[in-house]
């Protein structure tokens, strides 16, 4: 039987491409986000695609989206639920972040997973083998400087990841978090230029800097996310849940 696979956020990026993966292997894909243009391109992209427009931090919107993405008319249930939706937020000290934009980044990063997962899981429960895949970052493993909005809400998805599995185990629903590094794409460009805003630095050289403590100096392909996303999600990962699993180059704190 094919997998009923609902994606966050999956009309560009890391999440564009991990709908694109799960189609490939004849999975049943349902894509929601904020871009609607961006959703009608995804969907002449990939036949069969189901969208739908949703703000994840709107919980009303949130609660409809998860129930039309299960209907028999769509993807008739879920097995697996990737959560890529999240923003990066204000690239400041602490004590020059607004607080409207520390509340933003929070209600979507932490509330709008927690909200689609809530919705999700009676749907998980249904299946034979229900996965939840959220998309943290390597900043759920390091705290950043001007990066806190951001830093604090990857950090706390790691907490909620393996809350999750504690608590699913008990009905073969799986748990993992993927941690990308810095992945090629227009988001990455723009943290690089907010940096180098703050640091007076040129965006090369941000770049250059930003790279020094990996070990493979280059950026992160988000096909290789999606590759991993697919894999945790298939048979072969059958055993593996609460685990943070870095793609990042591996890189080291310095």
């Amino acid at each position: 039987m094919s997998q009923r696979v609902l994606v966050t956020a999956g009309a560009a990026g890391i999440g564009r491409e991990i709908a694109r993966a799960f189609a490939a292997t004849g999975a049943k894909v349902f894509v929601c986000d904020i871009d609607a243009a961006g959703l009608q391109r995804l969907a002449q992209e990939i036949p069969g695609v189901l969208t739908a427009t949703c703000d994840i931090a709107n919980r009303v919107a949130v609660e409809g989206m998860v129930a039309a993405a299960a209907a028999a008319a769509a993807l008739g249930g879920l097995d697996v639920l990737v959560h890529n939706a999240g923003i990066a937020g204000p690239t400041a000290p602490v004590e020059e972040v607004r607080p409207d934009d520390w509340d933003k980044v929070v209600q979507v990063n932490l509330t709008g997973t927690f909200d689609v997962t809530r919705h999700a899981i009676p749907h998980l429960k249904q299946s034979a083998a229900g996965v939840i895949i959220i998309i943290s970052s390597m900043a759920g493993r390091f705290g950043y400087a001007n990066r806190s909005a951001y830093a604090t809400t990857k950090w706390g998805l790691i907490g909620f990841t393996k809350t999750l599995s504690i608590e699913l185990g008990q009905y073969g629903i799986r748990a993992n978090a993927i941690l990308p590094g810095m992945v090629a794409g227009e988001r990455l460009q723009r943290v690089f230029e907010g940096r180098a805003q703050v640091s007076g630095q040129t965006v090369a050289q941000v770049k250059e800097r930003a790279m020094a403590n990996q070990s493979i100096k280059r950026l992160v392909d988000p096909r290789d996310i999606a590759a991993l996303a697919v894999f945790l999600a298939s048979d072969a990962g059958k055993a593996i849940s609460g685990q943070m699993l870095p793609i990042d180059n591996d890189v080291q704190m310095i």
